[in-house]
């Protein structure tokens, strides 16, 4: 089971580097246990190759990738199907092989070395064989996000000059629909089976498709000896979901991979005993180091089966021990515990609510997570909801209330990490320690990172204020990125002298050597009276500490005094919440009573004042609370434009869509303001 495997003084997270210190910075910060760039208990490995035939050769009959078995007569989804580490890896090795032939000799293709293979569709076995079939034969993946539009994916297979797409079978007609577009694109294998009559559409275009299974036969037939990569060599061109202008394409390196899994398991390791839920986009950097970092240490992948809104349900099925996780799932499961625990009617309420407050008042005297008492009559049930058997679940890419971290924790039985990175840092610069029940931070530096804040003047944050350092954060390491592909401008604009790497986020250093993420530098601007405002951080606020609110977007302008927010409220908690206020019995499915609770000034009004409460138990001042708010529960969305494929809200495409009522708010407001006398 999962393995524990650094233990740390909780009060030193992290040390300072004697000497390090620089004018308008702190000092370079590190693990307490010292600094990794490689996996200790395999160091000839250099490459993502090597860690899988580490694996393959410790590990052959061992089950490691899983998929639910489907009856189309009852259209139910059963037990899960694995196939061994040995298995995977001769598919591996025919996929790749009959990739080559068919690139090379039905294509055409001369240039046989360090081509880009671009890889579109959910989490699934065929992805993991598609990029790890890269390392083998010495090619680079260009992961695709699943939900990107034409325009995107039009940019990012021209960018990267990608000739063949591996995909699902639902993309196929996306690509050939703007085949006259990507002057690249020759070849199109499916991940799902297909017929004649897609063929032909791909033949009227110019583009060759190919089942995946067609193409395995093909490997078979004419087997390819491996052409393994060099450390140095990119491994993935990771296009980052920009939320203005196009992605930028982050090149990581196989010693980036090698030195994220070796700087992880100074801390925890997966072992052969470990099952490991897999649904984030392995488009994603985090979803790809997760599956990284389990197939190294021998344990085994279960795959969703492509629903979100069933998670749950492949989760009970599969018995994960290990839950990584964002936290908007997260707060979806605590919304749907905490409905049937401590928000429940009665006597179950009251003995939940108590169970929860004395489980968590162990947590902050250090005694744990377990109770003798509560864990029995109420918690192994919740645990259920997950399978039963999670030792740790990851979060990150967002932050998450203490609150709800908190409650998982006691609720679930669990280790529960909070992770802080970036595409850039393979999703690895700090992350909380195991023993650590202290919410509201993301721990300290991992082994394989150095860590400082440097001044941001502009935002009033100093590494010389008071009781804590603040800055940006700049991260170096063996795991950061090597660039941006063909981008020198936005290169050199992110990594700076000495190998640091500018994160854009705000942090500080407390006296325990914990990092905390505070702000991001990107995102401000000023006010008419001349306040600088951050947007972002008060949107994590609200969101946080507001149970009301699902989604939220702040907008100011410089000509402005006030602050307006489009909020998209959380159905489960704002219905019965306006129903009381409106005395209404509106239900989730009746759109126009939606529309009408939305726009009622008393609802308005007191949601403005929740907002109010959030925000000022938050610590946001009074200059950072919207003045006018609008609802709507039309959702930010990818399909809508409003937010980046990894949730990531694009300001001016959101400024774009609510424009008016951006301008209806603000002119309700100047028409409250009194008038100046001359």
């Amino acid at each position: 089971m999962v393995q524990f495997t650094t233990t740390i003084n909780l009060d030193k997270q992290s040390v300072e580097v004697p000497g390090s210190k620089t004018p308008g910075a702190t000092a370079i910060y590190r693990h307490p246990n010292g600094y990794v760039d490689h996996c200790h208990e395999a160091p000839h490995a250099k490459t993502v190759y090597d860690l899988f035939q580490h694996a393959v050769s410790k590990f052959s009959s061992n089950d490691f990738l899983g998929t639910r078995t489907y009856d189309p007569s009852t259209k139910k989804y059963g037990a899960y199907s694995w196939q061994t580490y040995g298995q995977v890896h001769d598919r591996i090795e025919a996929f790749g092989s009959g990739l080559i032939h068919v690139y090379e000799k039905i294509l055409g293709n001369t240039q046989l070395k360090r081509w880009s293979l671009g890889i579109w569709a959910q989490s699934r076995p065929e992805w993991f064989i598609s990029d790890l079939s890269c390392s083998f034969f010495d090619m680079v993946s260009v992961p695709l996000y699943e939900t990107l539009g034409s325009d995107s994916v039009e940019y990012v297979c021209n960018h990267a000059e990608i000739k063949v797409v591996v995909c699902s079978a639902n993309h196929i007609p996306k690509l050939l629909a703007s085949a006259d577009k990507l002057p690249f694109l020759q070849g199109i294998v499916s991940m799902d089976s297909i017929d004649e009559s897609t063929r032909s559409a791909g033949d009227k275009k110019g583009i060759k498709i190919f089942d995946f299974s067609e193409i395995e036969t093909l490997g078979k037939k004419f087997p390819r000896k491996h052409s393994p990569p060099q450390e140095s060599d990119v491994n993935t061109i990771c296009y980052t979901s920009g939320t203005t202008g196009q992605p930028k394409g982050a090149m990581l390196t196989h010693k980036n991979f090698v030195a994220a899994v070796g700087g992880a398991r100074e801390s925890l390791k997966l072992t052969p005993e470990d099952t490991m839920i897999s649904y984030l986009p392995l488009a994603h950097i985090m979803g790809r180091f997760t599956d990284t970092m389990t197939l190294f240490g021998g344990a085994k992948i279960g795959y969703f089966h492509g629903d979100m809104l069933a998670l749950l349900d492949d989760a009970m099925e599969l018995k994960p021990t290990y839950f990584p996780a964002v936290p908007r799932l997260l707060n979806r499961i605590y919304a749907k515990v905490a409905a049937s625990t401590i928000q429940a009617p009665g006597p179950l309420g009251a003995i939940s609510r108590h169970a929860v407050n004395e489980k968590v008042a162990n947590l902050e005297a250090g005694k744990g997570f377990r109770h003798e008492l509560w864990d029995p009559l109420l918690f192994e049930h919740v645990r259920q909801v997950l399978g039963g058997r999670v030792q740790v679940i990851l979060t990150g890419s967002a932050p998450i209330s203490k609150e709800v971290l908190s409650f998982l924790r006691v609720a679930f039985c669990c280790v529960v990490l909070e992770g802080y990175g970036a595409t850039e840092s393979m999703a690895t610069i700090s992350v909380t320690s195991c023993a650590d029940y202290i919410p509201g931070h993301v721990g300290g530096p991992r082994a394989v990172v150095e860590l400082r804040l440097v001044d941001v003047p502009e935002m009033n944050y100093l590494t010389t204020d008071k009781p804590f350092p603040r800055g940006e954060i700049q991260t170096r390491g063996a795991n950061m990125f090597v660039g941006y592909y063909k981008d020198e401008k936005n290169t050199n604009a992110t990594i700076l002298p000495g190998g640091w790497v500018a994160s854009g986020d705000i942090g500080f250093i407390d006296n325990r050597g914990c990092l905390t993420i505070v702000d991001r530098k990107k995102n401000i601007f000023k006010l008419a009276q001349g306040e600088y405002v951050a947007p972002e951080k008060i949107e994590n606020v609200l969101t946080a500490r507001c149970k009301l609110v699902m989604q939220m977007f702040v907008h100011g302008d410089s000509l402005e005094s006030s602050l307006v927010a489009v909020s998209v409220p959380d159905p489960d908690t704002f219905l019965p919440w306006a129903n009381s206020i409106a005395n209404s019995q509106i239900k989730a499915s009746d759109s126009e009573g939606l529309s009408k609770l939305c726009n009622d000034p008393r609802i308005l009004n007191a949601f403005l004042k929740e907002l109010e409460a959030a925000g000022r138990a938050g610590g946001l001042n009074g200059f950072e609370l919207p003045k006018k708010v609008h609802l709507t529960f039309d959702a930010f969305s990818v399909e809508n434009d409003i937010l980046t494929p990894t949730s990531k809200l694009r300001r001016p495409q959101a400024k774009a869509y609510f424009q008016d009522k951006i301008d209806i708010m603000y002119n309700e407001l100047r028409a409250t303001q009194p008038v100046a006398k001359l």
